[in-house]
């Protein structure tokens, strides 16, 4: 079996060694062909995985076209914004009947469309992709630390075929057919990353922080069921799993972004220096849109975009979210039950 990975950076290098280290042929293509020199030369992703070597079977490619001639399957490792493209350049050369797996996380500007739905769209095969999410930092997967996470797909048969693909002794895989639910809980989980990150670099504490999280979820579950998301889902790995991961922990680069703007850093400044892309900046814009367009209520969401275009300082939202009017815990109840009337 050819498995080719589009895109060399942290979590793609990361899963190339995980399918490595099962005794497949896989290949590991770079966007750019002097970064996949630089793999070859060092057999280390110094750029975006230093400390970890490259297992001598793992095959670097170099361009997309080569890693996806006649494989089997075909993994989407490039940043949300580089889906489209990337397929759209490839569709001629993917094998129709591949296996096609995402592992980004986010939501598509102007037509919010999931990543598989864009990659069933564009390779017109809907059926044979798959995404694959969950609280997994490629820091720790690419060494072997244990881990668990979901393949999700409209085929059910597609995302076992992925469940047994990825499946090791140190990264364990659930399959759920609920691809739209792991799919949206994925890539909004970096908006409340973000937020945690400015929370932090506020100064704040472990109340604020776990209030953040836990109406966060709610503002994901509440966009993720207008979609048809199943709520099971947000309780799971793709759900708080992943959640709890990306909130507390400094491999997250969405919680680094938060923590530099909390600590009064510009967004700008702090993108140009990192050279590396922020999934929860995009997701914050579009799925503010998003809610707005289905008149869905996300209050952490649209604070955190102010923060973004600049029109609202951190601890300005910070405010505004608390001084809110007062609401059920559960809003969707129309009318609370009452104890006493039994």
């Amino acid at each position: 079996m050819k498995i080719a990975i589009l895109g060399a950076g942290g979590w793609g290098t990361a899963i190339g060694i995980v399918l490595a280290g099962k005794d497949l042929e896989v290949y590991l293509a770079p966007r750019r062909r002097e970064f996949a020199n630089n793999l070859l030369r060092n057999r280390e992703n110094r750029d975006y995985l230093p400390g970890v070597p490259l297992p001598n079977n793992l095959i670097i490619a170099g361009d997309y076209a080569e890693a996806v001639l006649a494989a089997q399957v075909v993994i989407f490792a490039t940043p949300s914004k580089a889906i489209r493209e990337t397929a759209l350049l490839l569709k001629g050369v993917i094998a129709p009947t591949a296996l096609v797996v995402s592992l980004a996380k986010g939501l598509e500007k102007g037509t919010f469309m999931r990543n598989s739905e864009i990659l069933g769209q564009v390779l017109d095969n809907p059926h044979r992709v798959v995404a694959l999410s969950g609280p997994n930092h490629a820091e720790e997967v690419a060494r072997g630390v244990p881990s668990a996470t979901v393949a999700a797909s409209i085929d059910l048969n597609s995302a076992k075929m992925a469940q047994d693909l990825f499946m090791t002794p140190s990264f364990r895989v659930y399959s759920n057919p609920d691809i739209i639910g792991v799919e949206i809980a994925g890539a909004l989980k970096n908006i409340i990353a973000l937020a945690a990150g400015i929370c932090d670099g506020l100064g704040y504490g472990d109340n604020t922080k776990a209030a953040l999280m836990t109406r966060g979820l709610t503002e994901i579950a509440r966009l993720g069921l207008t979609q048809g998301a199943d709520s099971l889902t947000f309780a799971g790995l793709a759900g708080v799993g992943d959640l709890i991961a990306t909130c507390t922990s400094k491999h997250s680069r969405n919680w680094r972004t938060g923590y530099a703007l909390g600590r009064g850093q510009t967004l700008e400044s702090i993108l140009r220096v990192s050279g590396v892309v922020v999934e929860g900046v995009n997701a914050t814009t579009v799925a503010s849109s998003l809610a707005s367009a289905l008149q869905v209520e996300m209050p952490i969401t649209n604070a955190l975009k102010k923060v973004i275009d600049g029109t609202i300082s951190p601890v300005d939202a910070v405010k505004s979210l608390m001084v809110r009017a007062k609401t059920h815990e559960t809003e969707e109840v129309a009318a609370p039950r009452n104890w006493f009337s039994q």
